[in-house]
């Protein structure tokens, strides 16, 4: 395990530098354009992001029930990666007029079946908890039969 560590930070490492390097060949005016930006990604993440995040969190979590917390908060994430990775593209049919097939899907669309798609697989989440939970409650009131109590012999 120390091995893989070690060759994960070795690489990560040489995935620093090459591209810390890139940014050396970029013309000044460039920097300065990708430092405003980092600056401003983290000052966004850290004044809006952050704080929206955690007060969805705290509301969740006194709304929903603690067994339910796990997989809500999976689909929320799933949910909050979808969203940005769609919003580039969400409102911005014909951008290029010389050339119909850029952006020639209905994004919209698209995220509203993604959004679906996940908050379906959580709702079946949800359900399969409930009736396994269910179910387990009954074989230890002695309803029902462990599958496990079921078998005989060595």
């Amino acid at each position: 395990m120390t091995t893989v560590r070690i060759l994960l930070l070795v690489v990560g490492l040489w995935f620093g530098w090459y591209g810390i390097s890139a940014l050396f060949d970029l013309p000044p005016t460039d920097l300065a354009s990708a430092a405003i930006w980092f600056a401003g990604g983290i000052l966004l993440h850290d004044a809006v992001f952050a704080p929206v995040c955690a007060a969805f969190g705290l509301t969740a979590r006194r709304l929903l029930p603690p067994t339910w917390w796990a997989v809500t908060a999976c689909g929320a994430i799933c949910s909050v990666a979808l969203v940005l990775i769609a919003l580039p593209v969400l409102d911005r049919r014909n951008a290029m007029s010389s050339n119909p097939t850029v952006l020639d899907r209905d994004y919209a669309l698209g995220l509203t079946v993604a959004l679906l798609l996940v908050w379906s697989l959580v709702g079946i989440a949800h359900a399969v908890r409930y009736w396994s939970g269910r179910r387990h409650a009954r074989i230890r009131r002695g309803g029902l039969r462990s599958p496990r109590a079921a078998k005989t012999g060595p």
